[in-house]
């Protein structure tokens, strides 16, 4: 078994800031103690993190690798590397792959090629379809972390629109339902107007036009209604609107609310009049929105309606992205910079450390019922991350790990950044440097 040893670390976890060090066995955190005793320890490896935070690894609870089928945009393989490199440990991947992950064999293949190659810790979603609801019933909860459900056809044709097989999922399925909302009528004819007025020309400017705050809050209101009908544990996901703000509630314990919801760095970062300088590179589903919707999503994640952030990490290849507005598909990678991103807001004043943490780590294994992870405890698997807060980098094309080599960040700079991430104990990732001997785990939950 080895052991590893970090030492003057400040560790930000559950709320707190302190001084400590922290002992690694194998796989789990053994020991956490006083910064000003090193014990009797003779570790296999000793780490100053003088100067440096410790906190949990994040948990991204949703990304598109696109492995199987799609894998000249991205694959397991990288994507997870590119999260390893940005201190995301975990993640919860998307089933809109080729095939479509909407049966339980199809399900258990994802799981088989991430064991092989993902060096982070993995869960995918069950799919639905209009008719597969034999299959998600199927699913076993203490070992998927959710059910999807695309209530706006955003990418391939896995759109549920069927009200009775809505109504039959949120009825009687026992799992978590993760919802994509936006409502595809209204986008239709969104996309017949523009047409009218564009033609074929449409500016990437009028994508929150077409996928407008209409489209979003009447499906964000549909899937609350079915869950609050059906008592079903929904999490929405990716927010973008400050009018979907209202279906929220605020004040309630997090272990004990049943409609959680996410918002996803980019609506936090970017607003419409950024469309003007970075094109289609920020064309996502749901679109990125106005400067007050931007404003609204950091209150209510203040405030506590919103619970997670997270990514909706989707690479395509650059060459697809340079294509016109219709053709150009929606979604880039971000899972790489989703942490330093958001240390970003601590900086400005306009988030706490411990909020970050809370958000991106504590949060998605609570909702989800992440089994020992999340948190710096005892016990728990060693999946931790140190990052260096004053050590100023600019994201280019030579720090990329990302398979599509393209980032919708590329000149931003970044005043801290990740140096060490350990996965189940393992350092998998230091300064720069990848270490692929062991890779990460199926993530199981408690029910």
């Amino acid at each position: 078994m080895s052991t590893t040893l970090i030492t003057h670390a400040s560790i930000i976890n559950e709320g707190k800031q302190f001084k400590a060090n922290l002992l690694i066995r194998d796989e789990r955190i053994e020991k956490i103690f006083p910064d000003s005793s090193e014990g009797s320890f003779k570790p296999d490896m000793t780490i100053d993190a003088g100067g440096s935070y410790l906190i949990p690894g994040v948990i991204d609870d949703q990304v598109h690798f696109r492995e199987p089928g799609l894998t000249h945009k991205g694959d397991l393989y990288h994507e997870s590397r590119a999260a390893v490199a940005g201190g995301v440990t975990s993640y919860m991947e998307m089933p809109n792959t080729s095939p479509q992950t909407t049966t339980q064999q199809l399900l258990e293949d994802k799981f088989n090629l991430a064991s092989k190659v993902s060096l982070a810790n993995y869960s995918f979603y069950m799919g639905a379809t209009n008719d597969n609801l034999d299959e998600l019933l199927k699913t076993d909860p203490s070992r998927v972390c959710g059910i999807k459900i695309f209530m706006g056809s955003s990418t391939g044709n896995m759109l549920v629109d069927n009200p009775d097989s809505l109504k039959s999922i949120f009825s009687r399925s026992p799992m978590l339902i993760a919802v994509h909302c936006e409502d595809e009528s209204t986008i239709r004819n969104n996309v017949m107007q523009a047409r009218e007025r564009f033609a074929d020309d449409v500016p990437v400017y009028f994508h929150p036009v077409i996928r407008s705050a209409e489209a979003c809050f009447r499906s964000s209101k549909l899937a609350v209604s079915l869950a609050e009908q059906y008592n079903t544990r929904l999490h929405i996901l990716h927010l973008s609107t400050a009018a979907e703000m209202s279906l929220l509630k605020s004040g309630i314990p997090l272990s004990e609310k049943r409609i959680t919801a996410e918002v996803c760095v980019h609506h936090l970062l970017f607003d419409d009049r950024d469309y003007f300088t970075r094109g289609n590179l920020i064309k996502w589903n749901p679109a990125i929105k106005s400067a007050a919707d931007k404003d609204a999503l950091l209150h209510a994640l203040i405030e506590g309606k919103i619970d997670v952030v997270a990514t909706d990490h989707a690479p395509h290849t650059l060459e697809e992205k340079q294509n016109t507005y219709f053709k150009a598909p929606s979604g880039g990678p971000l899972v790489q910079h989703s942490l330093t991103a958001m240390l970003e807001f601590y900086k400005k004043g306009l988030l706490s450390l411990e909020m970050i943490i809370e958000k991106m780590c504590h949060a998605p294994a609570t909702i989800f019922n992440v089994s020992e992870r999340g948190f710096i405890r005892e016990g728990y698997y060693a999946d931790l991350v140190l990052v260096n807060p004053d050590n100023p980098w600019t994201v280019s094309t030579n720090n990329l790990h990302y398979k599509c080599q393209w980032s919708p960040l590329i000149g931003m700079q970044f005043s801290n950044q990740v140096t060490h991430t350990f996965v189940n104990g393992h350092l998998a990732y230091c300064k720069g440097e990848f270490f692929e001997e062991k890779k990460g785990q199926r993530l199981t939950f408690s029910m």
